[in-house]
């Protein structure tokens, strides 16, 4: 499997279907989160244990959530994404409660791999005001 391959796989089962198991397939020891504004593990390395800790809490407000490829391009150990994303908001998140709406957002992912082409990190850019400003409209629809 290359990594182009690698990563589909990677979306698809571990962030749209939530498979722990594919994540620790797929992941390298650590992963590094190198910049992800607004992603409170932002700036942190993880170790296997720690990314299922994370994938599973950025899913339970989402547990539907689909990620869609557009583009994916790439050279040397670095494949780049982009890509629009939709959630049903179901779950708390902060100080929104559920609100059963629909959430979207696009972005751009920059992944790293390592020389066994397992997952070490990324690097990405995000729409989180505009989640925000949903999640926002959202809560002020709900009867109060």
């Amino acid at each position: 499997m290359n990594r182009h391959q690698r990563l589909i796989r990677f979306i698809d089962e571990v962030w749209n279907k939530g498979s722990v198991a594919t994540a620790v397939e797929l992941i390298a020891p650590t992963y590094v989160i190198r910049h992800d504004p607004g992603d409170p593990w932002d700036g942190q390395t993880l170790d296997r244990e720690g990314f299922v800790a994370r994938l599973q809490q950025s899913r339970a407000p989402f547990p539907d959530q689909t990620f869609t490829i557009l583009t994916m391009t790439g050279s040397g150990d670095a494949l780049v994404i982009t890509w629009t994303w939709q959630a049903t908001h179901l779950g708390a998140l902060g100080p929104f409660a559920a609100t059963g709406r629909t959430i979207r957002m696009s972005g751009a992912t920059v992944y790293t791999f390592d020389a066994d082409d397992l997952l070490t990190g990324h690097w990405q850019v995000t729409d989180r005001l505009g989640v925000y400003q949903q999640l926002q409209a959202g809560a002020a629809a709900l009867p109060g």
